[in-house]
């Protein structure tokens, strides 16, 4: 088991700034090669510090804010444009950046990619959905449009 700090937010196993055991190829060959996490060290608890801070001062400052950017978001439907092919199916598929991109495009406000999970891959036109973390403990889903570009 690898001790590790996490320096993003890792779905399922923490945010930034929280220092996790995980096994030691999930530590080697994904979370620190992406860069979610470094390794821990004694001098890692400033470090830990410097996330935590660095967390705070991005996250949404109030609740309240953030309820109501949910509501927001969970209101409107996002419209996104992109190339297809035949069927409708897509020339790859619909990322978080697209995503955060449509919802700045659409006057819903700032998101960080990073905030954004896709559950299943979007690779055909159609109704999809898409989760926001906007806080710890509070989660908005977003329904996307995905339509074929003139």
């Amino acid at each position: 088991m690898s001790k590790l700090i996490l320096t993003n937010e890792v779905s399922g196993l923490g945010s930034a700034g929280d220092v996790v055991d995980v096994k030691n190829g999930y530590a080697r060959n994904y979370l620190i090669p992406q860069g979610f996490a470094v390794a821990w060290s004694r001098g890692g608890e400033k470090q830990v510090e410097q996330i935590r801070a660095a967390r705070t001062a991005r996250a949404l400052a109030t609740l309240e804010e953030a309820q109501a950017l949910k509501s927001k978001l969970e209101s409107a439907k996002v419209k996104l444009s992109v190339k297809v092919g035949r069927d409708g199916r897509l020339f790859g598929s619909v990322k978080t950046d697209h995503i955060a991109t449509a919802v700045a495009a659409a006057g819903l406000g700032d998101i960080d990619k990073r905030k954004i999970e896709i559950v299943s891959p979007i690779k055909f036109t159609g109704d999809h959905e898409a989760t926001v973390r906007l806080r710890d403990e509070l989660v908005a889903t977003i329904t996307l449009q995905v339509v074929a570009a003139k």
